[in-house]
């Protein structure tokens, strides 16, 4: 009967939720990111959402809820877990090192008791020392978990909010070891994610019609760029030329250049546009509620 009753709060909760975004990914009963980069009320700061978010919760079901706000799942995972039990904790770009670095490494998320150990081994303690280490030093005593280290260190992860609902789209993405701003790099990097994304329809059978670029920008910025197409978007030779027409309308320099770059075919069911606006994210809001 507890488990029951828990579930129903549960549910309650994520009914809230429902009201400001779709983009919910459920991390336990009591516990879900929601990216309200686009919201269902239009609300532009994401502190206010959490706000009226913690409010309902209190009013309709009579608990307190903590909730953390920044620019990605990482740092709000981290905002959330301060100050709670009601907490609400914003991190901005522009601070989200200052704040790093008054942490020990444990207090990063998916960092466990063994791994946390595991570094204290090599005399890493803090998230400070942590950035300290080079991606090669990393890479070599942790293998892939070494470039999650070396970006949870800096503020980075580009994961996304992932529903659990029917697939409506297949994506994926890379931020790269350098900056980049020659458009040949560019370039050379596209094709790679192309055909990354080629061989990620191929394997999940998915059958989409919009292309969708983002670029993420070392300041954190990100641009999207968006094309329908008439048919299937399945192969490279159906990809790349249209990719490459989107990064043709983004503009990249020396003093403005690209930290991560992104592609992913959805079902279009939006209407149909030749090319969205361009959607500029200073602070990518996604809120981990608990």
């Amino acid at each position: 009967m507890q488990y029951e009753r828990y579930k129903e709060i549960s549910d309650a909760i994520h009914k809230i939720f429902q009201r400001y975004t779709d983009l919910i990914e459920p991390i336990s009963l009591d516990e879900a990111f929601l990216d309200v980069t686009e919201n269902k009320k239009n609300i532009e700061l994401a502190i206010d959402i959490a706000k009226e978010i913690k409010f309902a919760i209190c009013k309709e079901i009579g608990l307190t809820a903590s909730a953390g706000v920044s620019y990605c799942k990482l740092l709000a995972k981290i905002a959330s877990d301060y100050n709670k039990p009601d907490g609400l904790c914003v991190i901005h770009p522009d601070n989200a090192i200052t704040f790093l670095d008054k942490l020990k490494v444990e207090d990063l998320w998916l960092v466990g008791h063994k791994t946390a150990l595991e570094l204290h081994s090599l005399g890493i303690f803090t998230v400070k020392q942590l950035r300290g280490q080079s991606l090669t030093t990393l890479t070599r005593l942790f293998g892939k978990r070494g470039q999650q280290f070396y970006d949870y260190a800096r503020g980075i992860d580009d994961s996304p909010v992932e529903t659990r609902n029917v697939r409506k789209s297949v994506s994926c993405e890379n931020t790269f070891m350098q900056d980049l701003s020659i458009r040949s790099n560019v370039i050379i990097e596209l094709y790679h994610i192309t055909i990354e994304l080629v061989n990620r329809l191929s394997e999940s059978g998915f059958v989409g019609h919009t292309l969708t670029l983002k670029v993420k920008y070392a300041d954190f910025t990100q641009v999207t760029r968006s094309i329908t197409h008439t048919t299937p978007l399945l192969t490279k030779h159906e990809i790349l030329p249209l990719a490459k027409k989107l990064l043709a309308k983004i503009e990249f320099n020396a003093l403005h250049p690209i930290r991560l770059m992104g592609l992913g075919v959805s079902s279009g069911d939006e209407k149909s546009k030749e090319e969205k606006e361009p959607k500029i994210h200073y602070e990518e809001p996604m809120l981990p509620f608990t």
